[in-house]
C-alpha cells in the first residue's frame, strides 16, 4: 500500500476517534455527522489515491463514490447524500447542520457512524490491510 494511502486512512481513523469522544453527546450530533463525513470522504481518497485516480477537490461523497464504481460498492446513496447535506451544513451557523425533520438524534449519529467504519473496513480490506494496523498506528 502507498504511504499516502495509508496516510488518508489514519485521517480517517483520526475523525472516527473524535467520534468516539462525542457520539453520546446529543447537543453534538451534527458534529458527529460532519466527522462521519469527512471519515468517509478520506476512506475513499485512500483508494482514490491507491488507483492512482486523480484526487478531484471535491467533497461530494457521492461523486467521490461514482469515481469508484468499479472498485467499490456502496449501497446506500441516501446515507451519502444526507451526509454531504449535514456536512456543508454544520459548517455555518444557522440550521447547523438539520436534517429535513430537524437536528440529527443520537439514533441518527449511531448511523453515520457505523457506516463510517463499514466502509473504512472495506477500503482496509480492498487495499488488503489489517484494519487494526491503522487504528493502532501512531500519527
Amino acid at each position: 500500500m502507498k504511504v499516502i494511502s495509508k496516510e488518508w486512512l489514519k485521517a480517517s481513523r483520526d475523525d472516527m476517534l473524535i467520534i468516539e469522544q462525542i457520539i453520546n453527546i446529543e447537543h453534538l450530533t451534527h458534529m458527529v455527522a460532519f466527522h462521519a463525513q469527512q471519515a468517509i470522504e478520506k476512506s475513499l481518497k485512500a483508494l482514490i489515491e491507491e488507483y492512482e485516480i486523480d484526487i478531484p477537490k471535491i467533497h461530494k461523497l457521492i461523486r467521490l463514490k461514482k469515481i469508484l464504481s468499479d472498485k467499490l460498492t456502496i449501497e446506500n446513496d441516501e446515507l451519502l447524500a444526507n451526509l454531504d447535506e449535514l456536512y456543508i451544513d454544520s459548517r455555518y451557523p444557522g440550521d447547523m447542520g438539520l436534517l429535513p425533520n430537524g437536528k440529527p438524534t443520537l439514533a441518527d449519529a449511531q448511523e453515520f457512524y457505523d457506516f463510517a467504519k463499514e466502509i473504512f473496513s472495506k477500503v482496509c480490506n480492498i487495499l488488503e490491510i489489517d484494519k487494526e494496523d491503522i487504528i493502532n498506528a501512531k500519527s
